[in-house]
């Protein structure tokens, strides 16, 4: 039999026991579709006690994760550490530089750090894969590798981050505030006690990054990725998001223009016939356009010990095999970012301002002013001197133009708080 491919794993938490289990319990189908057997022959992580629900007995341990990549009997180093400095960012360095191919989940290292641990890979002749840094158990890298390889990309539109996903789900179903949705989240695990990376978007953002390098052939950058979060979104606009025939979902966009990359993560109105609006709780989905393929959206589960891990296992048959890719499909574009000020569409305002004569007509001055053109305008009920809501939807505008008319409306006397901006897109 040929010898099996042998595998050294840093990092036994959720994914890491996820893949040992993945590669016990399927073995056999594995070995079939590798050509060979697939082995973990050594990990390393901090506590060498904790039960992690599969057997690590006999498998060369190390503490220090720097130490697994220069074990010579491991052939291929897994990270599945975290974080995009620190332990994950040294044992993938090390790994490199010791010839040993990589594969990891870290979207945060590869966002931030993808280019130059990528020319360091191709210099040395090693592979980086990454297919479980994006979406999960969601086949997304190997589809704009390789199913679409073919295509010039156009856009990507994704939803990216599960735990946002499920948020915004459950104040739509369930008519409840952010707050209280996000603190029954955190009881069930699907956030973290500091949720931060995942509803400011950022999360969302390094997936976002990868994608965009891989469809439109440039470096990663991370920093050019404009990114909002969910923490301003109400019931109050979920419910005229209904009302108005649309969902809101945080949405990761990505799209090649005459003027460079347009790059944002940030929350989307789309209309409820939409595809990509109809994907709900803790699944992901990425939408991708192609000029001969057209349209293609892939849906699954984006976290989690299983799927993650299958992305990780179909990383190691490839290697197994001997196939592999330039890391972000070879010769990079210098595409300008396009900045968000340039962003172009309609959108959604929604204001809370005192219900006296003469305030529409002062809102829509400050919009005219600012060449703001309306398509329609909600108001529900009567109050006189008390605080009603006031919902404006635009025709396609310049973002610039806006943010500015925002600025002179937030100043109003008779706008209570400021204003909830929300763009609209196409899903």
């Amino acid at each position: 039999m040929t010898r099996p491919l042998s595998v050294g794993v840093a990092g036994l938490g959720t994914v890491g026991g996820g893949v040992l289990k993945l590669l016990r319990d399927n073995a056999e189908i594995v070995a079939a579709r590798a050509g060979r057997p697939i082995a973990v022959v050594a990990v390393s992580a901090r506590d060498r006690s904790k039960d992690r629900g599969v057997p690590v007995g006999g498998l060369r341990w190390y503490d220090d994760p720097v130490a697994l990549a220069g074990d010579a009997g491991v052939d291929v180093v897994v990270e599945l550490i975290g974080g995009a400095d620190g332990p994950a960012r040294a044992l993938v360095e090390a790994a490199i530089a010791a010839g040993k191919p990589v594969v990891t989940a870290n979207k945060a290292m590869l966002a931030v750090h993808g280019a130059a641990l990528a020319a360091a890979a191709e210099a040395g002749g090693v592979s980086l894969a990454f297919e479980a840094a994006v979406a999960g158990g969601i086949p997304v890298i190997k589809a704009l590798r390789e199913g679409l390889a073919g295509n010039r990309i156009s856009r990507i539109a994704g939803i990216l981050n599960g735990t946002c996903n499920y948020i915004l789900t459950q104040m739509r179903e369930r008519g409840r505030e952010f707050a209280d949705v996000l603190a029954d989240t955190q009881k069930l695990g699907y956030a973290e006690a500091d949720p931060s990376f995942d509803i400011d978007g950022i999360d969302a953002a390094h997936k976002l990054a990868i994608l965009a390098a891989l469809a439109f052939g440039r470096p990663v950058a991370f920093d050019a990725v404009h990114v909002e979060g969910i923490r301003g979104i109400s019931a109050l606009d979920i419910g005229f998001a209904r009302e108005l025939g649309y969902r809101i979902k945080l949405l990761g966009l990505a799209r090649q223009t005459e003027a460079g990359i347009e790059a944002r993560v940030h929350p989307c109105m789309v209309p409820e016939t939409a595809p990509i609006a109809r994907v709900d709780g803790v699944f992901n989905a990425v939408v991708m356009e192609g000029d001969f393929v057209g349209r293609v959206m892939l849906e699954g589960r984006g976290a989690g010990a299983g799927p993650t891990a299958s992305a990780v296992v179909a990383d190691l048959i490839d290697l197994a095999r001997g196939r592999s890719a330039p890391v972000w499909g070879g010769a990079l574009s210098d595409a300008p970012s396009v900045p968000m000020s340039a962003h172009v569409g309609p959108y959604y305002l929604r204001l809370m301002v005192v219900d006296r004569p003469g305030v529409i007509a002062e809102v829509t001055a400050a919009l005219r002013d600012l060449g703001v053109s309306l398509e329609s305008m909600l108001q529900r009920g009567r109050a006189p001197g008390e605080a009603v809501p006031v919902v404006l939807v635009t025709h396609e505008t310049r973002e610039s133009a806006m943010r500015a008319a925002l600025d002179r409306i937030g100043a109003l006397d008779a706008v209570l708080e400021p204003p909830t901006l929300i763009r609209i897109e196409a899903g």
